[in-house]
């Protein structure tokens, strides 16, 4: 396997351009700021590109001690009112984080990935849409060029396998890879 596959047979390192693994193309991770007092969940690090809600099953309250990495969706139905609500307030945290002054997101603008998580909560992909919703946010929080963001997120799209089986997407751990090398050159 390493002779043939060797990037899969090392769990499909991602690497920054000093050679330093930062991640896994399969497994999605937040771009948070640290943990204040008082906060219950770190706020997002809006100069990154941000994944899918991951808050599937929620927080390991069995075993403190340890931060577990929880996988999965949540269980609750389409017409439940917690998640309806939880869905609303998403929408307008997107809203407000991805907002400029000189680019204002519309609600009807912000596509259902950036407000509901997938089946394992760990995907590392997120659509071009999402992604082209957060680069006006991006580019002026790294000091760049909206044009080179949104190059970047071409870049980094990848086409439907086969061209007819799934969705464009791109994945947020490479793009953001991409993104740290563009900010330091």
């Amino acid at each position: 396997a390493q002779a043939l596959f060797n990037d899969k047979a090392n769990g499909s390192e991602i690497k920054d351009k000093e050679g330093q693994v930062v991640g896994s193309s399969l497994i999605g991770q937040r771009y948070d700021l640290p943990l204040k007092e008082g906060e219950e969940s770190p706020a997002p690090d809006l100069k990154w590109f941000q994944p899918r809600p991951s808050n599937g099953l929620g927080t390991n309250s069995v075993n403190t001690q340890y931060s577990l990495i929880l996988s999965g969706a949540t269980n609750r139905s389409g017409d439940n009112e917690e998640l309806i609500q939880w869905v609303k307030d998403a929408k307008a945290a997107v809203v407000k984080d991805n907002s400029t002054p000189t680019y204002k997101v519309k609600p009807a603008d912000v596509p259902a990935d950036a407000v509901t998580s997938s089946g394992s909560g760990l995907d590392p992909h997120i659509s071009p849409a999402y992604a082209e919703l957060q680069a006006h946010r991006v580019a002026e929080k790294n000091g760049l060029d909206v044009k080179k963001v949104e190059d970047l997120v071409k870049d980094h799209t990848t086409g439907r396998l086969l061209g007819f089986m799934g969705e464009p997407r791109v994945n947020v751990l490479e793009l953001n890879t991409a993104l740290r090398n563009l900010v330091q050159d």
